[in-house]
């Protein structure tokens, strides 16, 4: 497996350049930009900023792993309201095309959501009609990303949706495209069960995965710690990545929340990653 890291663990106003030039320091071997409304990588980006980008990554002599997204926070593919599910299938399908400028295989989407808790006034939506709009949505865009050659990554995050891996692979199998899977987030699935459990249930479904970690007994997004100070078993959960050959990018996705040395975070998640992967010994 090899080491990355996503772009929302650096400090906010570091430069993406910036940040692909201190995870390269730092000994990570991929980094995961994000695909913003705006900025350096917005959806008004052109083929010859990305590849810029893309360049940049190659000169720092860095890969860059996938590409993410915040977006679907704000436009739902799951919304009542048929104008944001517009809105957030053609953001899937500027990720697609943004990634295959970028030379990443795997777009991280959130499929939408019955309600999310931690985004005050955010729309509550039937379960079985969120379901509906998010397989209608992804089975359609699973023609997009064959056509661009990169992987749909349906992330597990606090959505209240596909709240189990028996549900998770089969809404995935129901779409039924090799292109469309799993962007498993180890550190979303403590809160409610083991991620440990889930990986051998999605198997090769998975195509990309988030190292994150996650303390029980905080609650709450408080409840998300630096690797190896939460209640992730990594030993079983890489025990459990190579069962199913899994030997793809595993991508710390950190919260910077350092009030000195915020660059700090990204040394200090390297060197936890070298511990939790076995490259200390």
């Amino acid at each position: 497996m090899k080491k990355g890291i996503n772009i929302w663990s650096f400090p906010g106003g570091m430069s993406l350049a910036d940040s692909i030039r201190l995870a390269k320091t730092a000994g990570f071997e991929g980094i995961e930009p994000a695909l913003g409304a705006t900025g350096e990588l917005g959806l008004d980006c052109t083929e010859r900023e990305l590849l810029e980008i893309r360049k940049t990554a190659e000169d720092t002599g860095i890969e860059l792993t996938s590409l993410a997204s915040g977006l679907y926070w704000d436009y739902s593919l799951t919304s009542s309201d048929a104008s944001i599910r517009a809105k957030a299938r053609d953001i899937v399908k500027k990720q697609l095309e943004s990634a295959s400028v970028l030379g990443v295989d795997t777009i991280l989407v959130v499929p939408g959501a019955v309600g999310v808790d931690f985004i005050p006034g955010s729309e509550v939506v039937p379960y079985d009609r969120a379901y509906d709009y998010a397989l209608e949505a992804l089975s359609g865009l699973a023609a997009e990303a064959e056509a661009q050659r990169v992987s749909i990554g349906i992330e597990n995050v606090w959505n209240k949706f596909l709240l189990s891996p028996l549900e998770m692979r089969g809404f995935i199998d129901a779409i039924g495209s090799p292109y469309v899977g799993a962007y498993f987030d180890v550190g979303n699935v403590i809160y409610s069960g083991y991620p440990e459990h889930w990986i051998p249930i999605l198997g090769h479904r998975i195509k990309k995965v988030h190292f994150k970690d996650y303390r029980r007994d905080a609650g709450g997004l408080h409840g998300f710690v630096d690797l190896l100070a939460g209640d992730v078993d990594y030993e079983a959960v890489v025990s459990a990545l190579k069962g199913i050959g899994y030997d793809g990018y595993v991508i710390a996705e950190m919260i910077p929340g350092y009030r000195q040395q915020p660059q700090q975070i990204v040394h200090n998640t390297s060197g936890a990653m070298d511990a939790i992967l076995g490259r200390n010994k």
